[in-house]
């Protein structure tokens, strides 16, 4: 008998350390859960601030570009009026001046004929 009580002894402490490893594992499986879902929040996050930084800078380069194709621009009609009075101060200066107007601008293929 002391076969049958010892044999039964065993089996309860196998019993026993078999629910013991269940729960640890079971904590564990419901720790990894949690560490999961936290890197994917944390993933979620970071891909959220990295798209709001990549928006940021495209509105900032087509900020630039407008405000560059603005100043450029400008700049060529600034050329432009500062061609023109040259125009006008050599006609002026050979005597070809169009006397009707002294700004009027003529698209004339040959500016050596009067128009």
């Amino acid at each position: 008998m002391a076969s049958n009580t010892s044999s039964q002894n065993i089996s309860n402490k196998a019993g026993k350390v078999t629910g013991q490893a269940q729960a640890k594992k079971d904590e564990l499986m419901d720790r990894a859960g949690q560490a999961t879902g936290q890197a994917q929040a944390k993933r979620d996050e970071v891909m959220d601030k990295a798209s709001n930084a990549a928006q940021s800078a495209k509105n900032s380069a087509n900020e630039t570009k407008d405000q560059a194709g603005g100043f450029l621009q400008q700049t060529g009609e600034q050329v432009m009026h500062m061609a023109q009075g040259a125009a006008d101060a050599v006609k002026n200066t050979l005597g070809m001046q169009n006397t009707s107007s002294n700004t009027t601008t003529t698209n004339n293929p040959n500016p050596m004929s009067k128009n």
